[in-house]
């Protein structure tokens, strides 16, 4: 998959596990948008979706109409991803 800059912005804050409001604020997207990228990202294994809490995984399964319930994280993958981007 070829990163969009929207999702390169996404995965990026990824490190350590962040909110739907966290991401939202930090890069700017409508959520929309952010809903869109994170699910593509969510659906090619890039992204972990956790309880609010970080303790538990969720993924695949999860309230995909509510989103903002969840925390997410770059997985392995995603993590190796992101070593690929160029600016």
């Amino acid at each position: 998959m070829k990163l969009s800059p929207s999702t390169r912005s996404i995965l990026s804050r990824l490190l350590y596990a962040e909110s739907w409001e966290t991401l939202l604020e930090e890069t700017g997207l409508h959520p929309g948008a952010l809903r869109s990228d994170l699910s593509s990202l969510i659906s090619r294994g890039y992204v972990e979706v956790l309880d609010r809490d970080q303790r538990k995984s969720l993924s695949p399964f999860f309230d995909a109409d509510n989103m903002q319930n969840f925390t997410y994280k770059a997985t392995h993958f995603g993590l190796k991803q992101i070593q690929h981007m160029t600016y």
